[in-house]
């Protein structure tokens, strides 16, 4: 073991000695006879970190692998914040898992140890979407909740997402209190796996039922559906969760000419049709591209493993198929439904839309046009879903989103659905088809009423413990050394969600930044170029998110503009990177 680093030895003797299973100490000591020091030092040289979202990482044995001496440390630690915060209080949590290699074994354990102090659990008894596990907190009345997923990681991924009462991810300052009660579980002797069956309750059907009642609730446009009914659909849940329940959604929706990519149709893990199984890249989507080129479809939706992000793709207006980005979908879904609501006179003065702040700003218009309040939180949708909790019983929320594929519908869940999103998005092709438009040509019918956004997310990657540095000191100098034009046109407006000042620069004037402290720039030009900028959370690298505009007089002028808009987005990058 001389090749590697005397506390990677030291807490491999731990794992070797300690109150671990044979096969993991089996693992342990395959991998250190065949050498692997590379694998056994990433795998031991820290512990895999509990964070505001969860854990999430890569399968193995070690202390920074996801397995089920990890997993139970922060199901020991969550159960331990659970029984001081309701001492009196008969808890409840519900459990879902996704498709993920091991999920399903992996859940028995954190019920296991949930139901082994003293907590009465509730554990489907099959992989589900993400969102109906928050439904089903609600619904339970449970006190917390737990998925397993790694949502659109690669295959060697799986993750775990704790939920609280409300059915949304935890924020602070509970998200901090629970950290701090997973911290203190330094030892695998501190968990309880000796589970108690008769505290674990099997759910399922039921659950599902009630949540596609609530969400074919959310449908408005049933007379245009009725006339649409066979719109030819393409769906595809890439190996994952919303084969269960998007299927069944669309069904009940009404709608009566879905095709589903079969080769897509089985519960994989391996995820052995596409390289990564993320809607938002063209490669997840190519077999349901070609199905819909086949057929002649109207509407492609591919989600990623656990439900909670939808991709589409439509024909543009050179009958070309193209993928809709985050920003476009979300708009087109909030402009919908607010348009929705006015046609059906539901619209009182009192409803409210969310997005988050490196969001498309074309819904902030939409949302003033309409009379409709738009609220702007920071990126990461427990925000949105905290949001929605504070004002349940003050004002109507009606659609919020976000740029990354995360969109919800109605007030069913506390986390972004793709199950609900797909039947809307589905719902207003067929609506728009009834007018005689497609959704590509409400689309830019959408630009000339409210004006054309365009927007671009463009990430730098700074690998390992350099890279990190180079980031903080990119942003060091942005902050110290900001830039005093963009494509030509001047920074009136800084705004830096690190210190919650905003900055005036042509008054000097500051005002108060009422959100949460983030490590988040935005610099606002004269002509409304907004440029945000923000370490990642979940991998090495810096993001820039780029929104442009301008007028759109009529479809004739769709290209010309598009063209011109992402020049200006080329400048503007060039600018901030070069």
């Amino acid at each position: 073991m001389q090749a590697l680093d005397s506390d990677i030895k030291k807490k491999i003797d731990q794992w070797l000695n300690g109150n671990y299973d044979e096969a993991t100490k089996e693992q342990i000591r395959k991998q250190l006879d065949q050498e692997n020091y590379e694998e056994l030092t990433d795998a031991f040289y820290k512990d895999l970190e509990f964070g505001t979202g969860g854990l999430r990482g890569i399968m193995g044995v070690g202390s920074n692998r996801v397995n089920k001496y990890t997993f139970g440390m922060a199901t020991q630690g969550l159960s331990n914040y659970l029984k001081k915060q309701y001492s009196n209080t008969d808890i409840k949590v519900a459990i879902a898992y996704d498709c993920r290699n091991n999920s399903e074994s992996l859940a028995k354990v954190v019920a296991d140890i949930f139901s082994a102090n003293g907590i009465y659990v509730y554990l489907f008894d099959g992989l589900r979407p993400t969102p109906e596990l928050s439904f089903a907190i609600r619904e339970l009345n449970c006190q917390a909740g737990v998925v397993l997923t790694a949502s659109h990681n690669p295959k060697e991924y799986n993750g775990y997402k704790a939920y609280n009462s409300e059915g949304c991810q935890l924020v602070s300052p509970e998200d901090k209190a629970v950290m701090k009660e997973v911290q203190k579980i330094d030892t695998v002797d501190k968990i309880n796996f000796g589970g108690n069956d008769e505290l674990i309750e099997m759910i399922g059907a039921d659950i599902d039922k009630k949540y596609l009642e609530t969400i074919t609730e959310l449908s408005i446009s049933r007379d245009a559906i009725a006339r649409q009914k066979d719109l030819s659909i393409v769906f595809s849940p890439i190996h994952g969760t919303s084969g269960v329940m998007v299927p069944p959604a669309l069904k009940r929706y009404g709608f009566e000419n879905v095709t589903l990519v079969e080769e897509q149709m089985s519960f994989d893990g391996d995820f052995p049709t596409v390289e990564y199984p993320n809607p938002e890249e063209e490669e997840a989507l190519s077999m349901a591209l070609d199905k819909a080129k086949q057929i002649d479809a109207d509407l492609v939706m591919g989600t990623d493993p656990d439900a909670d992000r939808v991709g589409i793709a439509v024909k543009d207006n050179h009958e070309e198929w193209v993928l809709l980005n985050g920003n476009q979908t979300g708009t087109l879904i909030i402009n919908y439904m607010l348009n929705a609501w006015k046609e059906a006179g539901k619209l009182s003065g009192n409803e409210y839309v969310v997005k988050t702040i490196v969001t498309s700003y074309l819904i902030d218009s939409i949302a003033e046009q309409y009379g409709v309040d738009c609220y702007n939180t920071l990126t990461g949708f427990k925000y949105i879903g905290e949001l929605i909790t504070e004002l349940e019983d003050e004002k109507q929320f009606i659609a919020g989103g976000e740029e990354s594929y995360g969109y919800l519908i109605g007030e069913h869940v506390r986390d972004k659905d793709a199950v609900v999103s797909a039947a809307i998005i589905a719902e207003m092709t067929a609506y728009y088809k009834d007018q005689g438009s497609s959704l590509f040509e409400a689309l830019i019918d959408m630009y000339i009423q409210h004006g054309y956004y365009r927007e671009r997310l463009v990430s730098i990657y700074k690998r390992g413990r350099k890279g990190a540095e180079e980031i903080q000191q990119m942003l060091k100098n942005y902050r110290e050394n900001p830039p005093n034009t963009l494509d030509e046109s001047e920074v009136v407006t800084i705004k830096d969600y690190k210190t919650q000042q905003a900055t005036d620069l042509r008054s000097g004037e500051t005002s108060a930044i009422d959100l949460p402290t983030s490590n988040v720039l935005q610099f606002i030009t004269e002509d409304e170029t907004i440029v945000s900028v923000r370490p990642s959370g979940t991998e090495p690298k810096i993001k820039f998110y780029c929104s442009v505009n301008s007028d759109l007089k009529n479809r004739s002028e769709f290209d010309q503009i598009t063209q011109a808009l992402e020049d200006k987005m080329d400048r503007v990058i060039a600018h901030l990177t070069e």
